[in-house]
């Protein structure tokens, strides 16, 4: 982008790459702020680093053997995520999991690169993205999140916000807990490998969990806190992708700061005395939380 620094905003937009990052932020604004919602909900904050790494060692795997190398990452962060399921049952039991797996997972990672003799170059840049570089299978896979995460959040929505709320409510309710919390770990950690293209997976926050712990501020509900998140993202995609193209600056970094900003902005707005979606882990009962 350097050589176009002095190009007009209105002809930047008027290239190919420029436009399909632009859908790609877009689509990622509907499905990956929702992902956050899930990720504060369930209070698994240490999944997302694992499946950074999970996902360079398939992106490792797929330079050794030929294959998509993205499509790897997709394959390696689903398995992580349904491998894991079972132990979320409490936090501190994914929490310990999680380490374990960054661990490995880097560590395999690096010895796949360095015994293959394949340039690592090209895996690592992905920790820092390549929005230009997004490509038809990425807007695919980012319009395929952007139906089925909000579609999931619509259809199931009373059980997940039982499970969100508590999850001994949620079983006590009859949810299948242990069904739904494996089908959320997998988006999760496909939601994470998805976004890695734009943001990079050291910045894959600014379209996931920033969002969402705005939103949480900010609505009173699961339905309202899901709204809120999604306009929260298309707000700081838009934003900072547009800023990055006039300044000619890195757009992952752009997007991040746009985001803390606004979540920043945000926790400054006197907190409204409003009870919170999820229940406090020291509360002695509940009642059923509301999902509209």
């Amino acid at each position: 982008m350097n050589n176009l620094a002095a190009a007009d905003l209105g002809t930047l937009l008027q290239l190919i790459p420029v436009q399909r990052a632009g859908a790609a932020l877009l689509l990622a604004a509907v499905g990956l702020p929702v992902i956050g919602v899930v990720i504060v909900g369930l209070d698994i904050m240490p999944v997302r680093f694992a499946m950074m790494h999970v996902a360079l060692l398939g992106i490792a795997l797929g330079l050794l053997t030929g294959l998509a190398p993205m499509l790897c990452a997709l394959l390696a962060c689903a398995l992580a995520g349904a491998g894991v399921a079972p132990l979320a049952r409490t936090p501190d039991g994914l929490s310990g999991a999680m380490g374990l797996l960054m661990s490995l997972a880097i560590a395999a990672a690096l010895l796949v690169l360095a015994l293959s003799g394949v340039n690592a170059q090209g895996a690592f840049a992905l920790l820092w993205g390549s929005i230009l570089s997004v490509g038809t299978p990425d807007l695919w896979l980012l319009g395929v999140l952007a139906v089925v995460v909000p579609g999931l959040f619509w259809w199931r929505r009373r059980e997940l916000a039982l499970l969100l709320y508590d999850r001994e409510l949620a079983l006590s309710s009859g949810v299948r807990v242990d069904r739904l919390t494996l089908l959320l770990l997998v988006l999760v950690a496909v939601s994470v490998a998805g976004a890695i293209k734009l943001t990079g997976a050291l910045l894959v926050d600014a379209l996931t969990l920033l969002p969402a712990l705005a939103a949480r501020r900010l609505g009173s509900s699961l339905k309202s806190i899901t709204a809120w998140a999604v306009g929260i993202g298309v707000a700081v995609n838009l934003t900072g992708f547009l800023v990055a193209l006039k300044l000619d600056w890195p757009p992952g970094p752009v997007l991040v700061l746009t985001a803390g900003v606004l979540v920043l902005a945000v926790h400054l707005i006197p907190e409204r005395r409003i009870r919170s979606w999820r229940a406090p882990a020291s509360a002695p009962s509940v009642s059923l939380p509301s999902s509209h």
